[in-house]
């Protein structure tokens, strides 16, 4: 056995900054969090070739004692913490007195740094070993600069990607830090141009909109919950403005940014029905909590955390999400989705195209259609829904098994939603798949499957959630077979089934045998759900009785509504449309896609050039 020994200072840096510093993003994370914690009002941030040459953080903070200066690059070493009860107790972002050691000992770093605004002191350490210490003037706050980072560890330089990829980690990372404290001015710069610049005026909206732009902060919705352990409040986004990964989700906890799957999955279950399957909101939740509820202290870069009571605070943000999402109109228009910009486009393509006709327009007139008028080869279905007027929505059953009490308040937001739906009444189908519709605001085109997909959906789902638990017995019992990886983790999970009420059981090497279901499961759907069910326990590791009946209804919604491509007579499509305005969420399926688009008088004027320019007005009519 070859001989112990201590290993040197540098070395065990070296060590610790392969946990701590992955990437220039990682250094400048540690950087502008520890000018966070000296309470900076301003933080520039520049960097040259996304931090692999350069990275330069400057701060108008407390600044470094000078005789404190040398300590604060030795191996942890910190302000922030003293004994061992206070880290239950962390209040500041960085406080484990590695990032500086680390940092030091791959790059080439430069402290200038006063805690007055005019004595300051410069320390320049390279591949850790202190190469000066002098005193010289300077203004308040700290400047640190690192350049060539990982020159003195090349393995290390071969892991990072490109110039391009690099710079975008750092940008998600000083965006997320912006969002964290809008009351700090932040600069992000290139050797090329600006990335970020935020007011520093304490408005979250403000800071949203310089980094997703303007029209996506104007798409998203203030919400805010509390309860006795947790302050929740933030910006989503409308269902409308969506993105196809969660990288626009930023979870913030007493202002640290962290990566949470559970909390990311109940600001999902906020949004019910209304968001597309595959799809993310762009959303800023802060959260405010003792810090003796979350533990900070589980991973080197502490962007991962432990909640004493993560179920709670999930169900305090589906509750915030919900309730602030029900203040909103989710009726989308055809602005919104694009149609305006194509009929414009439309228009003057044929205007360049063709000559145009010199004639008078005439007034258009309002036209009534015969109540004789079908569409050629309609078929009769026979409508599903007896009684609209007792759905109940799904967002109400969810938090209420879930055992969140709904306010009074959003009661009253769902019933001023359903009166504000417009009177649609029909007109043509299109394609027999879409209905034109009219009303006194403009006209909509609505999605026939989508539309009772949605009326389906609040019919079937109550009457799942108000089941009982007895059985139905197989006359012939039904043979699963799956493959060996998959038999293990359906043995493991076999308890979490036989709650749910599947009578299930290990049948032969890899077969399971069901003798019997629960009787609120249809039963010619049943080999279908059971199958279903296991598969989201593959996927998922387990599931709840809820989820189930969730995904279970939304199946069944869709087998049992009209597809596209099935002509309606008028009396059918009519139905569809009033059957839909008594829904409790009028504007989704429960897939999330819409279920109509409006087009306003406004849009129609305009895209057929009705609405001039003042000067021109006199002259066209």
């Amino acid at each position: 056995m070859a001989q112990i020994h201590q290993l040197s200072p540098t070395l065990s840096n070296q060590i610790a900054a392969g946990e701590v510093i992955e990437r220039p993003a990682s250094v400048v994370k540690e950087l502008v969090e520890n000018a966070i914690d000296a309470q900076a009002s301003q933080i520039d941030i520049q960097v040259q070739e996304a931090g692999i040459k350069s990275i330069r953080v400057r701060d108008n903070g407390q600044g470094i004692a000078a005789e404190q200066v040398t300590l604060a690059f030795q191996a942890h070493t910190t302000s922030k913490i003293t004994t061992s009860q206070d880290l239950f107790q962390v209040r500041t972002l960085g406080f484990r007195g590695e990032a500086l050691a680390s940092i030091a000992a791959v790059a080439q770093v430069t402290l200038t740094t006063s805690s007055d605004g005019a004595h300051g002191t410069q320390i320049k350490i390279a591949g850790g070993q202190q190469e000066s210490l002098v005193d010289l003037a300077a203004s308040q706050g700290t400047t640190v600069v690192v350049a060539d980072l990982f020159y003195n560890t090349p393995a290390r330089l071969k892991y990072l990607k490109t110039v391009n990829t690099e710079l975008n980690r750092v940008i998600d990372i000083v965006n997320r830090l912006a969002l964290a404290h809008p009351q700090i001015a932040f600069t992000l710069r290139t050797e090329k141009k600006d990335l970020l610049k935020t007011s520093g005026n304490g408005q979250l909206q403000q800071a949203l909109a310089g980094i997703y732009g303007r029209k996506a902060a104007q798409q998203m919705v203030s919400f805010k919950q509390e309860s006795a352990d947790f302050q929740v409040w933030g910006y989503t986004s409308l269902p409308q403005e969506t993105r196809a990964n969660r990288k626009y989700i930023s979870l913030l906890v007493n202002g640290r940014y962290i990566v949470n799957y559970q909390l990311v999955q109940a600001l999902l279950a906020g949004y019910g029905t209304k968001l597309m399957v595959g799809r993310f909101p762009l959303a800023v939740v802060n959260i405010k909590l003792d810090p003796i509820l979350v533990d900070v202290n589980v991973h080197p870069t502490k962007r991962e955390v432990r909640f004493s009571k993560e179920s709670l605070l999930a169900e305090t943000l589906t509750a915030a999400i919900g309730q602030g999402l029900g203040q909103s109109n989710l009726l989308r228009s055809a602005k919104a989705v694009g149609f305006q910009a194509a009929l414009a486009k439309s228009t003057a393509t044929t205007i360049e195209t063709k000559a145009p006709v010199q004639q008078q327009i005439a007034e258009p007139t309002s036209a009534k259609i015969p109540s004789s008028w079908e569409l050629p080869g309609a078929v009769v279905l026979t409508p599903i829904f007896e009684d609209p007027n007792h759905l109940q929505s799904w967002d109400q059953r969810l938090q209420n098994e879930r055992g969140i009490a709904l306010q009074n308040k959003e009661t009253q937001v769902q019933e001023a939603t359903l009166e504000a739906f417009p009177q649609l009444q029909f007109v043509a189908q299109i394609h027999a798949t879409y209905l034109l519709a009219e009303s006194s605001d403009g006209f909509y085109l609505v999605d026939q499957h989508a539309a009772q997909e949605r009326v389906n959906y609040e019919k079937i789902r109550p009457q799942l959630g108000n089941t009982s638990p007895d059985q139905q017995q197989l006359l012939v019992p039904l043979i699963l077979d799956y493959a060996n990886s998959e038999t293990n983790l359906i043995t493991e999970q076999l308890d979490n089934l036989q709650a749910l009420g599947i009578g299930i059981a290990i049948f032969g090497q890899n077969s399971f045998v069901v003798t019997s279901y629960p009787t609120w499961i249809p039963e010619a759907q049943a080999e279908n759900l059971i199958r279903n069910l296991i598969e989201m326990v593959l996927q998922q590791g387990s599931v709840s009785l809820a989820e189930f009946r969730e995904q279970t209804a939304r199946q069944m919604s869709c087998k049992l509504s009209i597809r596209a491509h099935d002509p309606l007579d008028r009396q059918q499509a009519q139905a569809v449309l009033d059957q839909l305005a008594q829904a409790h969420n009028p504007y989704n399926c429960p897939h999330g896609r819409p279920t109509l688009i409006h087009f306003s008088d406004h849009d129609l004027q305009k895209a057929f050039k009705r609405i001039q320019d003042p000067h021109q007005a006199q002259t066209r009519k």
